[in-house]
């Protein structure tokens, strides 16, 4: 919108010129920069059209020039970046565009010939697109592999970042991605090198290997060699799963100890928003957070037919509560990572704005006719693309070395696209009027530790909890700011929660006190025009907040999230600009927003001793219980409505199971890949009936107090002696457990813990159960 820009000139003047601008600063400038671009050097970019731009004319656009998009017409980023590294595929990196130069020496290689375009016919087109594939998918073609070729246009990339490097102005990083995909798994990584001085002859491809935990191992070798460097994983959305696992790896190998060092010593940063949609969290996995459905794939890539893509395993959030639960139980935590976001355009240049959406796949999606006609390409439907993301940093000083020691220590936070500056400092003992200090952030420092750390030791104060500075201001260019989030993880005998608190919010709206949340502001916008106003909301927000709800004994994370006032999503302004109807399949409105990296709070030995310890199945073994057979289980559950209560939380409710609850193949082993094939299971339902909207729920749950609102139903088996659900694709197992007369369920996700009190209904003396009736 040209009249918010204009709107807010003196906004941009109060809150300060670009980050570039600013001096070396103890308190740390907030640096916001691109970790995720593709050139016509990357394979599938050129075979996509983009083949008229280099990542010479990638620098040139994060520095605000304009270059060409390619469709041919010019491209100008809306606010230029602080730093970036363009990330081109590093299997064949180069190959398919240099082949098509008759000045590449790479042009005149044999294997090389079958992807040079001879004439711009369609039918030519796609002869070298389907022989491309061919060479990425298939075996590694060895002839294109040689250091001469793939050593020549590494070194070629670390000149050009050189070149564009600007210490003080612009930082341009030596990166690239690794781009392992196995079974259309996405499991790509960007890696980033601190210095491009320090770099490898050639970078470690898929080629080489599709095992991350074999892409870490070099990265250890490079580091010990002097070449310091980190990985960013991709989004993990379109993972099928796969990004977070908290049982066993790709190959089978147990996640342990030795997984979760290595991981975290390469991969501190995650990307949890780029143009293929956000994967903080998904409204199955978070069902209480009204937010939750921002930006939502479903998908993978390559569209393979019948598969359908597993939520649990592909989304941030639950990934930091399985860390816990993980750490807690085994002690050691794979995921405690920061966060970032990216664009991950093929189109040299990305889109960073609703308003200035221009495509992010080559040509396919270039101009607004071929975005909003919903044509898919690759299974992909144009009008589900979001603008790109962005990482933010909190750096002393524009360098590649300040920057990159900031993205290793986690001080990041990701924006969805604008240019939103947020502060989430943790401590124990902030005063109420910090920010009322000129040196509030100098305090901050001083008595706590910023977004991805780890809170200090609780001190002996009795009743302490943990305390938040928070602080985001808007960018002068994009919505005002609607309020500022902490949500918070924690675990407790292996169930993992989650919760989100409304701290401080713009207007005078108050704290629902039966919702627990603010109420949502007022829309402005005008969905027929396309357009906004910045008559609601607040230019800056800030508060010290404390948990209410802190319990001393518990593993826990925080981290912030702001969200700006309802704008209208880049479908809603072209489709006016058509002078049609958006597109009913994606929200009309957009909340940008902005996420901190977490902040831990790790127990001490005396905290979690002096907790009340959860019952375990091998302590309920050893007390001589007996897990039911499938006969048994079937007499208490089918056709039956017995209650279930949960030992940790005290929650219960009733649980009505139709019958037909088993598989036809008894002896048959789930494979919890692929759910969807072969078991003939016959299924039954499952109808829960009173779950409390206020009782707290454990993870992957699928929201009890929903089902009993509506009456919906859940399907389930029985399988080898277990009680099935699926949640998404992923098989969650119960095993019920005898002892006395009394029976335990045991989730196949709670880590070992045996969590859940079944009653039966021939026992229904009171219908409510007492709480703790089995520890």
């Amino acid at each position: 919108m040209k009249l918010s820009r204009i709107t807010f000139g003196l906004l941009f003047v109060f809150i300060g010129a670009p980050a570039q601008a600013q001096e070396r600063n103890a308190d740390r400038n907030a640096y916001f920069g691109e970790t995720h671009l593709h050139t016509s050097w990357s394979a599938d970019a050129w075979l996509l059209g983009d083949r008229l731009t280099t990542p010479v004319d990638a620098y040139k656009y994060m520095k605000g020039e304009p270059i060409k998009s390619p469709a041919g017409f010019d491209i100008k980023i809306d606010t230029p970046l602080d730093f970036g590294g363009v990330t081109d595929h590093s299997e064949y990196v180069g190959v398919v565009a240099l082949a098509n130069d008759p000045s590449s020496p790479i042009s005149k290689v044999p294997a090389a010939q079958a992807v040079i375009l001879r004439n711009n016919t369609p039918a030519e087109a796609s002869r070298v697109f389907l022989a491309a594939q061919k060479i990425i998918s298939g075996a590694p073609v060895k002839a294109l592999m040689t250091p001469e070729i793939s050593h020549t246009v590494w070194q070629k990339t670390v000149s050009i970042a050189d070149e564009a490097n600007q210490p003080g102005k612009f930082t341009a990083f030596c990166s690239y991605e690794w781009t392992s995909m196995p079974n259309n798994m996405n499991l790509h990584r960007n890696i980033f090198f601190r210095d491009c001085a320090h770099v490898p002859p050639a970078p470690f491809s898929s080629l080489d290997s599709t095992d991350p935990s074999e892409l870490w191992r070099w990265m250890d070798t490079q580091r010990k060699g002097g070449n310091e460097l980190l990985a960013i994983s991709h989004n993990a959305n379109l993972s099928d799963g796969r990004m977070y696992p908290t049982e066993i790896d790709l190959h089978g190998r147990a996640i342990d100890r030795a997984y979760a060092e290595s991981r975290m010593r390469n991969e501190p940063l995650i990307e949890i928003k780029q143009i293929k949609g956000a994967s903080e969290t998904h409204p199955l996995l978070s069902p209480t957070d009204e937010f939750a459905s921002f930006e939502i794939w479903t998908f993978l890539l390559g569209d393979p037919a019948g598969r359908i893509p597993h939520v649990v395993g592909s989304y941030a959030r639950q990934a930091l509560k399985d860390g816990l639960a993980l750490e807690d139980t085994k002690g050691f935590n794979p995921y405690k990572f920061g966060f970032g976001a990216a664009a991950d355009a093929h189109t040299t240049g990305a889109p960073y704005r609703e308003n200035n959406f221009f495509g992010a796949h080559g040509v396919m999606d270039a101009t607004i006719e071929a975005r909003m006609a919903g044509r898919l390409f690759g299974g992909i439907d144009p009008r589900t693309e979001a603008p790109a993301g962005l990482t933010g940093v909190w750096a002393e000083e524009n360098t590649r070395a300040s920057i990159f020691d900031a993205m290793k220590r986690k001080e990041t936070f990701a924006v969805s696209g604008p240019h939103i500056k947020v502060r989430f400092f943790g401590g124990w003992n902030y005063n109420k009027d910090i920010l009322d200090a000129q040196d509030w952030v100098r305090q901050s420092y001083a008595n706590g530790v910023p977004m991805g750390g780890d809170l200090p030791s609780m001190p002996a104060t009795k009743g302490a909890a943990p305390t938040f500075v928070l602080w985001a201001v808007k960018d002068p260019t994009s919505g005002n700011l609607d309020r500022i989030q902490v949500v918070k993880g924690w675990t407790k005998q292996g169930q993992s929660f989650e919760k989100v608190f409304d701290v401080v919010w713009s207007g005078d709206r108050k704290l629902d006190k039966a919702s627990g949340s603010v109420q949502p502001i007022e829309s402005t916008v005008d969905i027929e025009k396309g357009t906004y106003t910045n008559d609601r909301g607040s230019t800056e927000l800030k508060t010290v907040w404390s948990d209410p709800e802190f319990d001393a004994s518990l593993h826990a994370f925080y981290y912030a999230r702001v969200l700006e006032i309802p704008t209208p999503r880049w479908t809603t302004i072209q489709a006016a600009e058509l002078r049609i109807a958006p597109p009913d399949v994606v929200a009309a409105t957009v909340q940008e927003r902005a996420w901190s990296s977490p902040v831990w709070y790790s127990p001490s030995e005396q905290a979690r001793g002096a907790a009340k310890p959860g019952l375990t199945v091998e302590a309920l073994k050893k007390r001589g219980a007996v897990a039911l057979n499938e006969a048994q289980l079937k007499a208490l559950l089918v056709d039956k409505s017995p209650w279930l209560q949960n030992n940790v939380t005290g929650s219960k409710f009733r649980m009505t199971f139709s019958a037909a609850g088993s598989s036809a193949k008894e002896s048959t082993p789930i494979d919890p890949g692929n759910v969807t094939s072969k078991l003939d299971r016959n299924q039954g339902q499952i109808i829960v009936s009173h779950a409390g909207r206020d009782q707290l729920q454990p993870s992957l749950t699928d929201d009890p107090a929903r089902r009993t609102r509506t009456g919906a139903s859940t399907p389930y088996y029985v399988n080898r002696g277990k009680l099935v659900t699926v949640l998404a694709g992923t098989p969650i197992e119960v095993t019920v457990y005898k002892l006395g007369d009394k029976f335990v369920g045991a989730r196949s996700n709670e880590f070992g813990y045996a969590n859940y009190e079944v009653i039966p209904e021939v026992a229904e003396l009171n219908p409510l159960p007492a709480k703790g009736v089995l520890r």
